[in-house]
């Protein structure tokens, strides 16, 4: 084209000049408009989920039947500007205890739960608590309370109910919080045959799977949402607590749900853990973690 421009030859001409094939200058490139459906869904997936990051997304994709691999997702995601969520940063370990989820490790479903609690506020600055109640094998948020005040009574009500639809635990994880520690829990938790893991105190790590349940509830919901009223805060975390469990995949999980993953567990009589069935969890769909 420079070339027909300059010197006012055909391109035939310019062509042989050059020792080009004409048909090289009538390429166009199939890769144009290629992506375009691709992208536009990963950017409505983006919108919808603001902190998932391109290997969730990739995930996403495949469960409706995209046929595209992870590279490529991340290529693309890099190409539309989407966000890729910040590493966290590495926390300093301060002394070990024997009731940490390193230490005492979930086996099975219903084998260790943890709790914990979050904080946040209503329009008018009034007080909020949350309380996630979460099963650390399958990662299933069992409840997640949402209250103004949660008291220790509250607190026994909540699993009182929890212990009716699904049967005890062996342990329950939590802190030295005075809701947790408070007699009439460890009373009613003995009386049940349910033993207490209490974490040191300063070592919220060793209760990891709460801390990492709310620094999820928190980026997803906590911080993305303003609450009007105490009805429109249960409301929506009811609502986020089904999304958690029915349809955000879990990367520990092979990218299945929490309720995939324990449907899974119960076809296969609870034989292995999250880490032992990497091929069977890849197969449904074939993914990796």
């Amino acid at each position: 084209m420079h070339l027909q421009k300059t010197f006012e030859v055909s391109e035939r001409r310019a062509c042989r000049v050059l020792e080009q094939p004409r048909s090289s200058q009538r390429y166009v490139s199939k890769k144009i408009g290629k992506d375009a459906a691709l992208v536009q869904r990963m950017v409505a997936f983006s919108r919808q989920n603001p902190r998932y990051g391109y290997r969730r997304v990739w995930a996403l994709l495949g469960r409706e039947g995209w046929e595209v691999n992870k590279k490529r997702v991340q290529r693309l995601w890099r190409e539309a500007g989407l966000k890729v969520p910040a590493k966290e940063r590495k926390r300093r370990r301060l002394g070990i205890s024997e009731n940490s989820c390193t230490r005492r490790r979930a086996e099975y479903i219903d084998h260790v739960w943890s709790y914990d609690f979050a904080m946040d506020a209503t329009e008018d600055t009034r007080r909020l608590k949350v309380m996630p109640i979460v099963d650390e094998y399958s990662r299933e948020c069992l409840a997640l309370e949402t209250e103004r005040s949660i008291t220790a009574e509250d607190v026994v009500e909540t699993l009182d109910r929890l212990f009716t639809e699904r049967g005890e635990p062996a342990y329950i994880r939590s802190d030295n919080g005075p809701e947790f520690i408070a007699a009439a829990i460890k009373h009613w938790l003995a009386a049940s045959g349910v033993q207490t893991l209490y974490i040191e105190p300063g070592a919220p790590w060793q209760n990891a799977y709460s801390e990492t349940f709310i620094s999820r509830l928190r980026d997803e919901l906590l911080n993305r949402e303003v609450f009007a009223n105490l009805k429109e805060a249960q409301v929506l975390a009811g609502d986020y607590r089904e999304h958690y469990n029915h349809h955000r995949p879990h990367g520990a999980l092979g990218y299945l749900t929490p309720m995939e993953f324990a449907e899974l567990e119960k076809l296969s009589g609870q034989s292995s853990g999250p880490r032992g069935r990497v091929e069977e969890l890849e197969s449904v769909p074939k993914l990796s973690s």
